[in-house]
């Protein structure tokens, strides 16, 4: 009897914090929008550019924020269904709210704006900007800050939500992180979080001033920075990269597009004292291989176009760009051969480093699925023996590898779907297969219309639709938003009463 009058009240605590934890995350959401957008409203007006967007943004975004925080709680203790409907909702309202300055500001229409947005809050990077002379500052800033947000919130996401779910969570994120995630190189967790968002945020302002000092306008410097960091893409000009003549500027852009693709816990341990756990990480091994392999047929390739050094520096810079899901432009590679093209097409489906702000497959899953394959070939030589899989020093669960195959399965079946779709809406093959892997690795720029120095302004309603839920679903891993989709998401009163 005393044991259950102790632990009744706790249980009745606990109950009654459920279904605070979403409200609290999504007002505080909307409240940090509000403020950036007054920022936004003050810098508008001190330059005589229209403010009456971000004005309208904060008119939304603060009360529901506030109201939203009072409904919630900062001590609640979240179920996993809670989590991902955190998650899936934050990033469609945020990019909803994001979308105001665009459609106040008279540049885009409701629909437009909105893919502007969520291409801006996912990372992707793809653009219905048809004239870029047109748009205000503020609004260009807006846009690069949008996607410096989503890298960010990505980066949380990893260290402190997806970890604590059953389905593309734990086990995806040990699969994603094959070092990292067994210990953590701060006490707490949170100031795990804080440690990486204090490192992306230097390496922001440092990216910026080098860009500066190289010659780039203050203002694009700012801009270009958010998108690199955040492996985003958005330029400040229609012609990305290719507008810039000083090859300093790219090669600035190839280091830090570099540094954006990789852990940024593995990064933060190399400039805290541990310069080597870079280099005896083999996901970043491979990764740093495939980049500079990718670089270099690129740039033999390219080696009838350019000189020896352009073709290396253009190579180089495209294959980091896309295998990051940067998405920059240094040329516009529409004007490359075919064998070029395909090239491009190829790393596409790559990705970055888990526990990086880059989008994709990302390159410990094909690690992964890579050694599966091997191991079932030897299998069938040897069915009696023992062969673990392992990527470095570390044994790959079963359960990681399950994760891993469910996702490339999902990845690869969305991919086909929208491809398909888009050719049906109208849509040439080359473009559709493109624009369709750019939009679910996060990347933007595809081939034919969609390439970097193109818009996807003339896309159908239904296309651009189709490319925002590819957009959407790759920046949260797929399989957190196929979830929604299974029976057993739907059957509410016993899934929650579980937690």
């Amino acid at each position: 009897m005393t044991t259950t009058a102790r632990t009744q009240p706790q249980r009745t605590r606990r109950d009654t914090s459920r279904g605070k934890f979403f409200p609290y995350v999504l007002g505080t959401g909307f409240m940090a929008l509000s403020f950036a957008a007054t920022a936004f409203a003050i810098y508008a007006l001190a330059v005589g550019e229209p403010f009456h967007g971000f004005a309208a943004t904060v008119l939304v975004a603060l009360p529901a924020g506030l109201y939203l925080r009072r409904l919630g709680s900062p001590d609640a203790d979240p179920s996993r269904r809670e989590a991902l409907i955190t998650v899936l909702l934050s990033w469609l309202f945020l990019p909803a709210l994001g979308a105001i300055p665009y459609v106040f500001g008279g540049q885009l229409p409701p629909l437009d704006a909105f893919f502007e947005s969520m291409s801006g809050f996912t990372t992707t990077g793809a653009t219905t900007i048809q004239d870029f002379s047109l748009v205000p500052d503020s609004l260009l800033l807006w846009r690069a800050v949008s996607q410096w947000v989503g890298g960010v919130g990505i980066l949380v996401l990893f260290l402190a939500v997806f970890p604590q779910l059953a389905i593309a969570g734990r086990q995806m994120f040990h699969a994603e992180m094959p070092g990292p995630s067994q210990e953590r190189f701060t006490p707490r967790l949170r100031q795990t979080a804080l440690a990486v968002v204090a490192l992306y945020a230097a390496l922001t302002i440092a990216c910026a001033a080098a860009y500066a000092v190289a010659g780039m306008a203050p203002f694009d410097a700012l801009a270009h920075a958010f998108g690199t960091l955040a492996a985003g893409g958005f330029s400040a000009n229609a012609a990305s990269f290719a507008d810039y003549s000083a090859p300093a500027l790219q090669w600035i852009a190839i280091l830090f597009m570099t540094l954006s693709g990789a852990s940024f816990i593995l990064v933060f341990r190399a400039v805290s004292g541990q310069p080597r756990a870079l280099l005896r990480d083999a996901e970043f091994r491979v990764y740093i291989g495939i980049l500079v392999v990718g670089g270099g047929i690129l740039a033999m390739l390219l080696a009838g176009e350019y000189g020896t050094a352009d073709a290396i520096r253009h190579g180089l810079f495209q294959s980091v760009s896309i295998v990051t899901s940067t998405g920059f432009a240094s040329a516009d590679f529409r004007e490359w051969g075919l064998p070029a093209q395909g090239m491009i097409l190829a790393l596409l489906f790559v990705g970055g480093c888990g526990g990086s702000a880059s989008g994709g497959v990302k390159v410990v899953r094909w690690l992964i699925i890579a050694k599966h394959t091997a191991r079932e070939v030897r299998h069938a030589i040897h069915p009696r023996a023992v062969l673990p899989v392992r990527v470095g020093d570390r044994i790959v669960s079963e359960d990681a590898i399950r994760a891993v195959g469910a996702f490339i399965t999902l990845y690869v079946g969305l991919f086909a779907f929208t491809t398909i779709a888009l050719v049906f809406l109208g849509a040439d093959f080359t473009s559709a297969f493109s624009a369709s892997i750019a939009s679910l690795g996060n990347t933007g720029p595809g081939l034919g219309p969609y390439a970097p120095i193109g818009q996807l302004d003339e896309l159908s309603a239904v296309g651009k639709l189709l490319l925002m839920f590819a957009m959407y679903a790759g920046r949260l891993e797929v399989v957190t938003v196929f979830v929604i989709f299974t029976p057993g998401w739907w059957r509410l009163p016993r899934v929650w009463s579980r937690g």
